[in-house]
């Protein structure tokens, strides 16, 4: 039962997402269309079958049975349906064929200009209410690297402290975030390593590289800055209750010193030694200060002391890592230091952790800050596809891989889910530009074609386009979503 009604959460969210992006896209080219005096035929959410409909005025809006998209049907275009009844008589006023070019350009344009503005809308109003809160990288001497990661690929290790990213000093943490990494033609990283100034030169396949990690294909080490990067401490900021943490007393603000005898600085570096453990008993040490031990929550089982000063108690036990079936990783069902108001106030201390508050006019100039980056983003990550640089299968998602990801984003918060609403609404709206026909950049070619040379191309001619553009597109489609599946 717990499992239908995740799968039927899962599905709501993905829902969601999608029909407020179609809506957006459409209700584009549905309100230009009107405000030129265009007759639309129908507002569509959903292709056929048809769930629900109702006609206002000249207008029947629609509810389809397949959840992939949706179309404004206008009086007088050659569009999805490839309706060429009209082109035997004269243009009536109210057609598209008979509006004036411009006009014509700017209702088939408006679909990927009100994704951008979603996309502004949603950017701006987290960064409104929420702020920003993030560690100066300066305040962070050395960082944690994982083996094998994309992080390890780069040539980042253990104890480096990052100087620039891409030429630009390094002052925060998401500057090599994936989002923002990927934008480099070429990545790099110079660090500071034992004295000396290093230059690093990431993988030419870095977006292959990142993608792999996000489906699995690659181990990851929790959420980090950098699949395989980490910063923070082995700091305990929560235990849930009936873990092989609580049974041996752990508590919030503990901090670990070692596992199995090797000494641990980072919070990622005692995960990697829980997983090396491959769930076998392990000797785990950690320091407590004083203001934080009472009888009520003092260590239990066989736990004993190993030292003690004037502030802090050390205390060792061996504990038996559970195996997550979610993550399939071994845990001790503890989380980071960023759980907890004890644990933040001591990353306040340790990293001096910024928080801004952006006003109306600051947010919107981040929200377009955001829209840009991202932008670039899917158009480099383009790029690289196409030039072979980067594996398509790895690096492009379909259907499939997209509900995965919302549906992922909706659990972890309203937040992630929005963000990721908007990068969607960015990403749509960049490939419906593409000049493919089929797609509002196809049929945007030729309306520019026919504003420089004052010709229409011939309805032959389109009609062809249309077909071999709805083809490219449905095997395209086909093969994004046979390829998720055997990503899955």
């Amino acid at each position: 039962m717990e499992f239908l009604i995740s799968i039927l959460s899962s599905t709501l969210w993905v829902l969601l997402a999608i029909t407020v992006l179609v809506f957006v896209h459409e209700f584009g080219h549905f309100i230009t269309a009107k405000y030129f005096g265009m007759r639309v035929e129908r507002f569509s959410i959903g292709f056929p079958p048809t769930l629900f409909g109702r006609t206002f005025g000249d207008t029947e809006y629609a509810i389809g049975a397949t959840p992939l998209g949706g179309y404004v049907k206008i009086s007088g275009m050659i569009d999805e349906s490839l309706d060429t009844d009209h082109v035997e008589t004269d243009p009536e006023p109210w057609e598209f064929r008979a509006k004036p070019v411009w006009q014509r350009i700017v209702v088939i344009s408006a679909g990927v200009v009100f994704n951008v503005i979603l996309a502004i809308f949603i950017f701006t109003g987290i960064n409104w209410a929420e702020g920003d809160t993030y560690i100066p990288a300066q305040n962070v001497k050395e960082v944690y690297v994982q083996d094998g990661s994309v992080a390890h690929a780069i040539g980042l290790r253990t104890g480096d402290q990052i100087r620039k990213v891409n030429g630009q000093v390094f002052e925060r943490f998401d500057q090599i975030a994936p989002s923002s990494i990927v934008a480099a033609d070429t990545l790099t990283v110079t660090v500071e390593r034992n004295g000396e100034i290093k230059q690093l030169v990431g993988p030419p396949d870095i977006i292959t590289r990142l993608s792999r990690v996000q489906n699995n294909d690659e181990p990851i080490m929790g959420a980090a800055p950098l699949p395989g990067l980490g910063y923070l401490p082995p700091l305990i900021g929560g235990v849930q209750k009936n873990t092989p943490a609580d049974s041996i007393g752990l508590q919030t603000g503990d901090r670990v010193l070692s596992v199995d005898g090797d000494t641990v600085r980072f919070w990622f570096e005692m995960s990697s030694r829980l997983q090396e453990s491959k769930g076998q008993p392990v000797s785990l040490r950690w320091r407590r200060a004083d203001s934080l031990v009472s009888d009520t929550t003092g260590p239990a089982g066989p736990t004993s002391i190993v030292r003690q000063t004037q502030r802090t108690t050390t205390y060792e036990a061996t504990i038996k890592p559970s195996r997550d079936d979610q993550s399939d990783r071994y845990v001790l069902g503890v989380y980071n230091a960023g759980a907890s108001a004890a644990t933040q106030k001591v990353l306040q201390d340790t990293f001096g952790v910024q928080r801004v508050q952006y006003g109306p006019a600051e947010a919107f100039t981040t929200g377009l800050t955001a829209v840009w980056e991202n932008t670039r983003n899917i158009v480099v990550t383009l790029q690289r596809v196409a030039t072979g640089r980067d594996n398509l299968r790895d690096s492009l998602g379909g259907p499939v891989m997209i509900a995965k990801v919302t549906s992922d984003a909706a659990a972890a918060g309203p937040t992630v889910f929005w963000r990721l609403v908007a990068i969607l609404s960015v990403t749509l709206a960049i490939m419906n530009i593409l000049p493919v026909p089929a797609l509002d950049g196809g049929q945007l070619l030729f309306l520019l074609y026919e504003a420089v040379t004052r010709r229409r191309p011939s309805v032959r001619v389109r009609m062809i386009a249309q077909q071999v553009g709805m083809i490219l597109l449905l095997g395209f489609m086909a093969f994004l979503i046979f390829n998720d599946i055997l990503r899955l």
